[in-house]
């Protein structure tokens, strides 16, 4: 009889049995010596949660807002991309478990289902549409407009791409996009559609990167963006204090910091441990969102005290689309709502609000008392 999947870490270790050998690499790989890869899940242990008792939690909500959207939980779905090569209904399956569960689902451009499809698919979903900017601008404006016409609530751009990281299992495998799929946000042009389907000896994905992304993308181009849409952008990618402020000068609607799952500069801070800084500085002149290595309600309830309106999640929402589909992927938002609210429940705390700054303190703090 099979184990039962209980947590994230049930569904990772059955989707690395099913996953192929070069999709899973593609999934779960970080950049060069994957130390900010280890370092996004170690750095959660490095805080420790500061439980207060006697308070009544009987009646207990984890539900708050996006943008002023309104969600059952400060979980949501991260953008990852080519989603078909976990499962058949890919991208579709996942924003429909968002839309049943109650919260935000994030597409990625790099997509194996169109934005089209998914409006279609989970038309009562809240959706946010990650972009990233071309050299040929008019291919990202009319990935804009049609976003837009899709019903799309904002626009996820990505600033910390302007290249993709060197990531040494897609070398391994010479990583391609297995040939009956495609990108799918590009089915109009065959070349753009198809050219992930191969490559020149390396990975397919970088070898794509570099020939169709902008690397002159700067703090003008958000300008130009907003130009462009009435949508609120988010800007993905940011890790200091500096660009944060950069970015809601250049008319950012929230900060979501992001080290792109570790797969860009191997050394760069966990997430969590930029979290504070940058809280700091915004000082809540906008919402901010944070990704990376997030896997247990724990996680979550830390970062929610250090400050971020919404975590968000990749890799765990694949585990459970490679493993059960769109229900694996409603599993795991369920199995991370469970465990923030016993979480909250233990640690007195009966709504988001009720998690503060003084609920998570630093491990070194108990070495020196």
């Amino acid at each position: 009889m099979a184990r039962p999947l209980v947590c994230v870490r049930d569904y990772e270790e059955e989707a690395r049995r099913l996953l192929p050998l070069s999709t899973l690499g593609y999934y779960q790989s970080g950049a060069l010596d994957e130390v900010t890869l280890k370092e996004n899940k170690e750095a959660m242990n490095r805080w420790y949660i500061r439980p207060r008792l006697l308070r009544d939690v009987h009646q207990r909500s984890a539900s708050t807002t996006i943008l002023g959207h309104r969600v059952s939980a400060p979980i949501g779905i991260a953008p990852t991309a080519m989603q078909r090569m976990a499962s058949t209904d890919g991208e579709c399956a996942t924003a429909r478990a968002a839309a049943r569960f109650g919260t935000v689902y994030t597409m990625s451009t790099i997509s194996t289902s169109s934005v089209e499809e998914v409006a279609q698919q989970a038309p009562s979903s809240l959706r946010f549409f990650q972009l990233y900017i071309y050299k040929d601008r008019e291919v990202t404006a009319k990935l804009v407009r049609r976003a837009e016409a899709a019903g799309f609530s904002a626009l996820v751009l990505t600033v910390d791409a302007p290249t993709f990281g060197i990531r040494r299992e897609d070398l391994r495998t010479k990583f391609t996009l297995p040939s009956h799929l495609k990108l799918a946000n590009f089915m109009a042009d065959n070349n753009m559609s198809s050219r992930m389907n191969s490559s020149t000896g390396g990975s397919g994905a970088n070898e794509y990167v570099k020939a169709i992304f902008d690397p002159t993308l700067n703090w003008g181009d958000v300008a130009w963006l907003k130009r462009l849409t009435k949508l609120p952008i988010v800007l993905k990618g940011i890790l200091t204090a500096e660009d944060a402020l950069l970015g809601l000068e250049a008319g950012a609607t929230a900060i979501w910091i992001s080290n792109h799952g570790a797969r860009q500069v191997d050394g760069v801070p966990p997430t969590i441990e930029a979290l504070p800084e940058i809280v700091k500085a915004v000082d809540g002149r906008c919402e901010v969102y944070v990704d990376g290595g997030f896997s247990s309600g724990t996680h979550i309830f830390k970062a929610l005290a250090l400050g971020a309106q919404m975590v968000f999640l990749g890799r765990p929402l694949l585990w459970g689309l490679t493993c059960e589909g769109e229900e694996g992927a409603y599993n795991i938002l369920k199995i991370l709502q469970q465990e923030l609210d016993s979480t909250m429940a233990l640690s007195g705390c009966a709504t988001v609000k009720d998690i503060t700054r003084d609920m998570v303190i630093r491990r070194e703090y108990y070495s020196h008392l």
